[in-house]
């Protein structure tokens, strides 16, 4: 997570591939959410299709909006618009 740019996200799914886990991005969402490092920019790591995880209206979902806006990337409803998670490595070589 730390080599996400800030004012970009990731999927989950991309933050276990990079980890090593291909296929395991509930494993990612299950360690993030027991994170206590407050370094770690967790904020920048959303669902696949750039969602918010945590429900609307909760503390961790106004935190994650607050930090992400803060960075630039412009949150509606829940969403990181305007803006593609990080490219896979297949992606950077190959092309979407």
């Amino acid at each position: 997570m730390r080599a996400i740019p800030a004012g970009e996200i990731a999927g989950y799914g991309e933050v276990a591939r990079r980890a090593g886990l291909a296929g395991r991005a509930r494993l990612a969402a299950r360690v993030l959410a027991g994170n206590d490092d407050p370094a770690l920019p967790w904020h920048r790591v959303l669902r696949a299709d750039g969602r918010i995880a945590f429900p609307a209206g909760s503390a961790q979902h106004e935190e994650q909006c607050r930090r992400l806006r803060a960075e630039g990337v412009r949150v509606e409803a829940g969403r990181a618009c305007g803006q593609r998670p990080v490219a896979s490595l297949d992606e950077q070589v190959w092309g979407p």
